[in-house]
C-alpha cells in the first residue's frame, strides 16, 4: 500500500510515521508513506498556500491551486483508490471504515487545515 500525504506542516508528521507499528510496517514494505508539502505546489511566488474566506468570516482558507497542482500531479503518476480529505466536519474514523482502506493499494490524504479549502 502507498499513502501520499499532502500537509502544510509535513515537519510534524514525519516523527510518527518513523517509530512503533508504523516504522515496522515501512521497514517490512507492507506500506509506502511519502509525506508532500503543499507549499511546494504553489505558483505564488512566497509559496503562499492560504486565504481569507470570500464569506468574509474569521479564520484562513486553503487556496485550492496548491491543493489540485499537488493532486493532479500524483495522479498523473498512478492510480489512486481514494482521496481523503481530513476534516473536523467529516466522518468520524472507524473500524469498520479503516478496514475497508486497507485493502487499497493506493490512497492520498489530503489533511484539513484552516478553516476549509
Amino acid at each position: 500500500m502507498r499513502i501520499d500525504i499532502l500537509t502544510v506542516v509535513p515537519e510534524l508528521l514525519e516523527s510518527p510515521f518513523n517509530h512503533s507499528i508504523l516504522k515496522r510496517a515501512k521497514d517490512k514494505g507492507v506500506v509506502e508513506i511519502h509525506i508532500h508539502n503543499i507549499r511546494d505546489f504553489s505558483d505564488d511566488k512566497h509559496k503562499k498556500v492560504d486565504d481569507y474566506a470570500f464569506s468574509g468570516g474569521a479564520g484562513m482558507v486553503m487556496t485550492i491551486q496548491p491543493v489540485e497542482s499537488a493532486i493532479n500531479y500524483l495522479t498523473s503518476q498512478r492510480k489512486y483508490d481514494h482521496i481523503i480529505y481530513t476534516s473536523p466536519d467529516g466522518k468520524r474514523l472507524n473500524q469498520q471504515m479503516a478496514n475497508g482502506l486497507s485493502t487499497a493499494q493506493n490512497i492520498i490524504i489530503l489533511c484539513g487545515h484552516y478553516k476549509g479549502i
